[in-house]
């Protein structure tokens, strides 16, 4: 009976996910992939044809968590009827599995992945985009009526603003390195939801 290599494959996967974030696509060998995941060259190349495509594969997976994450977020603030309560809801999610999340990873993939050239305008930096925009839309969803009653249509960029948690995020992981300080995730998160809170309730 054949063996099952997913195991195999989910185990390169995470380690190439662990050593890309943390030292970066070019720094990071297949054979040191390998030798981590505790695999063959052969079982390797049976699942990855090169380290090129181990990356188009890691971003998937990776934009996979990303996107359940951002649905575990709408998910958490669906059952809110008031706008404006939703919004900040939404946010507190994430500033609330802050430490959680800092605990389970130390970086961001999709940081050190858009560092690479190489990867400018091809199906990694489409996966990229496409994760970064559907956590704009169901920002921006959740943003537009709590908005309208407050203030003019036109008063607020509500993609800017959508957007700005993506940079929370992407600088709450350089600011956790920078300070060796995993709690500094939350406070960014925290300031973001405040700010959002304050623009909501001003007008």
């Amino acid at each position: 009976m054949p063996r099952d290599g997913n195991p195999t494959r989910e185990r390169i996967l995470r380690v190439a996910e662990r050593l890309m974030t943390d030292q970066g696509y070019s720094a990071t060998s297949v054979d040191q992939v390998i030798a981590e995941a505790g695999s063959s060259k052969g079982a390797f190349f049976h699942h990855f044809s090169s380290k090129a495509d181990l990356a188009v594969q890691v971003v998937e997976r990776y934009v996979a968590a990303d996107l359940a994450h951002l649905d575990a977020g709408l998910d958490a603030a669906a059952h809110i009827a008031d706008p404006t309560a939703r919004v900040v809801a939404f946010l507190r999610y994430y500033e609330e599995g802050a430490d959680e999340l800092m605990s389970e990873q130390s970086g961001c993939l999709y940081a050190t992945v858009l560092a690479e050239r190489e990867f400018t305008g091809s199906e990694v930096n489409d996966q990229l985009a496409k994760a970064t925009r559907a956590w704009r839309h169901a920002l921006v969803d959740l943003l537009r009526p709590a908005l309208a009653a407050r203030r003019p249509a036109h008063d607020i960029d509500l993609d800017a603003l959508a957007d700005h948690l993506y940079t929370t995020f992407e600088g709450g992981f350089i600011l956790c390195r920078t300070f060796e300080d995993r709690s500094a995730m939350r406070a960014q998160l925290r300031i973001y939801r405040q700010l959002v809170e304050a623009l909501l309730h001003a007008g």
